[in-house]
């Protein structure tokens, strides 16, 4: 294969493991390797670390379990902790639900078994059952601001418990914790929005959220950048859209 020599010395980064055992389309990996791994980087600006991060988010959220798993081994390479790893499948959860992330427990324990990673890790969780709702609401309005009090007021007395759940539940259960901060948490959602497709309306949202918590425009774009090899060009063209409404020049 005719791989540019930045985007094998970035393969045999990430992936040693694989180096000399692929059994693949040898014309199409060609041309992913050198996008995904030279000519997207040149451009996406992020750091190793937040690059790893969000690309693994999107594993997650476009459910892709194999890919998954490459790319928590990935993770590890380029100094990822274990923790950040657990988190950002935590952080996952309320936005892609149960169902896509639970299956990833069994994989990434295995995987850091063999990378002699000692399990259980130590727990990251810091509210109660009692002061979940209080701790998740101060989250959210830290990032959010005045609009949680107005969703609250004007939903209706028979979905009102929605806006409970995102309080107590996706904020005072997952945003809380610790081994990421609420920065790198808010990147993440937008991650994981962006990957999924077909939520536009909480990837604004989550872009002025971004915004309000320091990550920039530019961050945000540069995240669609690192991502659009892994996504596609609808569902990075729809979040770039959005990133300039959000954020007119």
């Amino acid at each position: 294969m005719n791989i540019t020599e930045k985007a094998m010395e970035n393969y045999k980064k990430l992936f040693p493991e694989l180096v000399g055992k692929e059994n693949l389309d040898e014309e199409l990996m060609e041309i992913i390797l050198n996008f995904s791994l030279d000519e997207a980087q040149e451009y996406d600006k992020l750091d190793e670390k937040t690059r790893q991060m969000v690309i693994l988010a999107a594993t997650i959220a476009t459910q892709t379990p194999k890919r998954y798993e490459e790319y928590v081994k990935a993770a590890l390479n380029v100094g990822i902790t274990p923790i950040e790893i657990k988190e950002i499948l935590y952080q996952t959860v309320p936005y892609v639900g149960i169902l896509k992330v639970v299956d990833l427990l069994e994989p990434t324990n295995r995987i850091f078994k063999e990378r002699g990673i000692t399990s259980p890790l130590e727990k990251q969780g810091t509210t109660t059952r009692e002061n979940r709702f209080d701790k998740g609401l101060e989250v959210q309005k830290s990032i959010f601001g005045d609009v949680i009090d107005k969703n609250y007021e004007n939903s209706p007395e028979n979905q009102v418990h929605i806006q409970k759940f995102l309080s107590d539940n996706c904020f005072g259960d997952y945003y809380t914790r610790n081994g990421l901060d609420v920065k790198t948490r808010e990147l993440i959602t937008f991650s994981i929005l962006l990957s999924q497709g077909g939520c536009e309306p909480q990837l604004k949202g989550h872009i002025a959220g971004n915004v309000n918590v320091g990550n920039d425009k530019q961050t945000l774009l540069n995240t669609v950048t690192a991502l659009l090899p892994y996504v596609g060009y609808p569902r990075s063209l729809n979040a770039i859209a959005c990133i300039n409404q959000v954020i007119p020049d």
